[in-house]
């Protein structure tokens, strides 16, 4: 063997080595990633109990429990397969439940990772219901959610191949905006609005103010779901090393620009508006931040995730009162207009602050036309009008056979003692 045969032979046992590498740099990424989009569970759960009674907190401790183990469960045995199984039926509408139904193929970190993404679409429903919604409801509307809604919406894309009919529109959702936050957001409005408001929420033509008991925890979970949320997206990349892990840090940069903005302008926004700094609003803002990127995190500059941000802060404080105040829909954390209306405009906004990229001409800010733009709110309104009308259907059954809220005297004494026979605070209660 000559000097160059050699040479080849090395160099190709050297490329192996490296692609072997990466490939398992990703595939540790990944599960690192999904241990973080797990701890967003608790997240949700610290904000959530922040902004609601005592005397609710340890319901919504179960409910966030519930989430993401029946979540698990579920998703497992028939969800993954639904949105990632190798046939679709129904002329492309879902996959085929039976393919990987019980999984137990080799990519056992992308099960995970997908799992994790399933029960926070799940969670931010129990937000948007909180303090009046009976458990066992909740819990069979969670179930269908994870188990069918949710998955049959991430199939239209998530896939990426020739089957998946978004992706072949080229739709962009990089990490979820639609996909996980507006599918839940949307689910989580039409919950609430068939559920009705907490008892003293709208009285004599007035919007009463029902506060949250601890906004100490809800400041924490914010921490938490910022922190978790760089798992969230980051780990979206779906690999690791190389040009891969340039791609990551941009990732996680937009998504802490956006989350920053989006506190600043809520912060902002609210200052001029009450004259005071509102909490909660700035608490949203960031949130919303981060849902509005979540979609474009990939394909936007940091200019671009910077103006996402801003805008998703000034939509997030608008929308909150909008609903609060003229829909009369009862949200007692902003679940809707954070996650429903911010992923749904975050996701729009690719078609604007998209770069150019191979064989893609870019958003509107960058010559690529409205074509882009279209395509994101043809794709964004199908898995919301999929959500929506999935949800009233689930829903509506339920409340004509079991019912969807608890009794008047449950609800003024608390869920926590009524639903689970203890408070999660002992003696103290509201």
């Amino acid at each position: 063997m000559s000097n160059i045969q050699q040479q080849e032979e090395i160099q190709k046992a050297v490329n192996a080595a490296v692609e072997g590498i990466n490939a398992d740099l990703g595939i540790l990424w990944i599960l690192v990633a999904a241990i973080l989009v797990f701890f967003m569970q608790a997240g949700f759960t610290l904000v959530e109990t922040g902004f609601t009674r005592s005397k609710n907190a340890g319901n919504i401790v179960m409910k966030n429990f519930m989430d993401l183990s029946i979540g698990s469960l579920m998703f497992w045995v028939i969800g993954y397969s639904i949105m990632y199984g190798g046939d679709t039926i129904l002329g492309g509408f879902m996959r085929n439940p039976l393919d990987l139904a019980f999984f137990s193929n080799d990519d056992w970190h992308n099960l995970f990772f997908q799992t994790v993404f399933c029960a926070t679409a799940a969670t931010i429903v129990s937000g948007a219901v909180a303090e009046r919604t009976k458990f066992s409801t909740y819990l069979i509307f969670s179930a269908v959610l994870t188990t069918i809604i949710y998955p049959i919406s991430g199939s239209w894309l998530w896939p990426f191949d020739d089957k998946a009919w978004l992706n072949n529109l080229g739709f962009i959702d990089f990490a979820g905006s639609t996909i996980v936050h507006a599918v839940g957001g949307f689910a989580g409005l039409v919950a609430a609005a068939l559920i009705g408001p907490r008892i003293g929420k709208y009285e004599n033509g007035k919007v009463n103010v029902i506060p949250g008991h601890n906004l100490l925890l809800g400041s924490v979970g914010v921490f938490v779901l910022w922190l978790g949320w760089f798992g969230f997206n980051g780990g979206s990349q779906l690999a690791f090393g190389g040009t891969n892990s340039v791609a990551v840090g941009s990732v996680i940069i937009n998504t802490n620009l956006a989350a920053a903005l989006g506190a600043i302008t809520a912060l902002l926004v609210t200052w001029a508006k009450y004259k005071k700094p509102d909490i909660s609003m700035t608490l949203n803002g960031c949130l919303a931040g981060l849902v509005g990127i979540t979609a474009g995190c990939g394909n936007v500059s940091a200019v671009g995730a910077a103006a996402i941000g801003i805008i998703s802060g000034v939509v997030v404080v608008l929308s909150i009162d909008f609903i609060d105040r003229k829909l009369k829909i009862d949200d007692p954390v902003g679940a809707i207009s954070v996650h429903g209306v911010c992923g749904f405009l975050g996701t729009v906004l690719v078609g604007v602050f998209a770069i150019p990229g191979e064989n893609f001409a870019g958003g509107l800010l960058y010559g690529g036309g409205f074509k882009q733009l279209g395509i994101q709110a043809l794709g964004s309104l199908s898995m919301i009008g999929w959500a929506v009308l999935a949800s009233f259907v689930v829903l509506f059954i339920l409340k004509k056979t079991i019912g969807l809220r608890v009794s008047e005297k449950e609800e003024i004494d608390g869920l926590d003692i009524h639903e689970h026979g203890i408070s999660a605070f002992g003696e103290q209660n509201d």
